[in-house]
């Protein structure tokens, strides 16, 4: 009697390039295409809180132009923050510490291919895309809290296809699992099949291994999509949903912060950290990083969505107390 597998294959079909073997076009990238759709949809929600009045003070009504301006200030600084975080923090070679000027460089140093800026954080994104909208608020003369409201109702919805353009890449995969619905993402690091908890975890998952085999692919639970379901569709719902009701401006602004980083800390338990990381807090160094056996290994990640609640929580009971005063 033959059972079937307990897991997904990566579809063959999908491929990092649009277009991939077609010269020239060959450079365009699922992931990229993923960004544009994210902007765009951030523009239509945020163009759709326009219309209902969510912008507008007793002095002055938001114009589409002024929208126009403000996504666009806030995704330049939001790429800058992304990329800078992601090779100052998170790439432990110190090449870029030394070689700054190669942070925004799009060619292999060695090869001189076009490879374009891979390597973005999201809370590089957060940091700088936060400046962003501070400093054109500034600048425009606009309540600040408001409008980072109306941004945070917004981000949820684009920053979905962001993580679907992960997955189409075939990266940010997660751990090890054996769940029905683990994938084996091609690139994923492959383990010796002379190891017996390998030739075990390969038997719980149905997996056929043909002999003389020496490495084996294991299947992952695919945390990409996890983010794109709950730090996505589910957390836009929330905000959503409340845009109508918040109590006072920058309410959005820490539930958005507090949701983002409490779904993330836990998705971060299912995530394989970067190999060169590891764990920043661990109940053992040995800990292997491909599965997570204790709730006491944190991530980097976990570290900064933690500070994040922090942030969420403060800047919503900070707000609260002001509001308070102001209506004495």
């Amino acid at each position: 009697m033959t059972f079937a597998p307990l897991y997904i294959n990566f579809p063959k079909w999908i491929h990092p390039e649009i277009f991939p073997g077609v010269p020239v076009l060959g450079l365009l990238r699922w992931y990229g295409l993923m960004y544009i759709f994210a902007f765009a949809t951030a523009y239509l929600v945020l163009k759709r809180e326009r219309k209902e009045g969510l912008l507008d003070t007793t002095e002055q009504k938001a114009t589409e132009d002024d929208i126009f301006s403000f996504i666009t200030f806030g995704i330049i600084f939001l790429l800058l923050g992304a990329r800078i975080f992601s090779t100052l923090v998170y790439d432990t070679s110190g090449l870029y510490w030394k070689k700054p000027w190669l942070i925004f460089w799009p060619f292999d140093t060695e090869t001189k291919q076009f490879t374009g800026l891979a390597g973005m954080s999201y809370h590089g994104g957060f940091i700088g895309g936060l400046i962003g909208m501070i400093v054109w608020c500034i600048t425009h003369k606009r309540p600040v809290w408001k409008w980072i409201d109306a941004m945070v109702v917004a981000i949820p919805l684009g920053y979905t296809f962001g993580r679907l353009g992960n997955f189409m890449n075939g990266e940010l995969y997660g751990r090890i699992t054996t769940v029905p619905w683990g994938i084996v993402f091609p690139r994923a690091e492959r383990f010796s099949y002379s190891i017996n908890w390998v030739q075990d975890f390969a038997a719980a998952c149905g997996m056929t291994v043909a002999e003389g085999t020496k490495l084996v692919n294991l299947p992952r639970h695919p945390s990409q999509l996890y983010e794109a379901l709950f730090e996505g569709l589910l957390l836009w719902t929330v905000l959503w949903t409340l845009r109508k009701h918040k109590p006072f401006d920058g309410f959005l602004a820490g539930c958005y912060t507090i949701g983002y980083g409490l779904v993330r800390f836990v998705i971060e338990y299912f995530r394989e950290p970067d190999a060169d990381l590891g764990y920043r807090i661990s109940r053992d160094g040995s800990d292997a990083i491909y599965i997570n056996t204790s709730l006491l290994n944190i991530s980097t990640g976990q570290i900064l969505c933690f500070l994040m609640i922090l942030g969420g929580i403060g800047i919503i009971t900070t707000l609260a107390i002001l509001n308070r005063k102001k209506a004495k």
